[in-house]
């Protein structure tokens, strides 16, 4: 599951606003915001251009995580 908080905390360091991100990502001002909220469904390349549009570098920082970090690397 997304970080929603997460999201709105690196638009808001980063400097922008909700119509600056939609602007880069081709995206109307409404849609962003449901991506942001977390009220829309969105894939992994519209994540990916959000974290290189505010230029972060650990993807980890945008997802939940409810298994420990030493059960996510072993193998089924």
């Amino acid at each position: 599951m997304f970080n929603t908080g997460r999201i709105k905390a690196e638009r808001i360091a980063a400097g922008l606003t909700q119509e600056d991100i939609a602007k880069k990502m081709g995206w109307s001002r409404t849609k962003y915001s449901k991506f942001e909220n977390g009220k829309s469904k969105t894939g992994a390349d519209d994540l990916a251009e959000f974290a290189e549009i505010v230029g972060a570098t650990n993807m980890n920082i945008f997802f939940n995580f409810n298994v420990p970090k030493t059960e996510r690397t072993k193998s089924a």
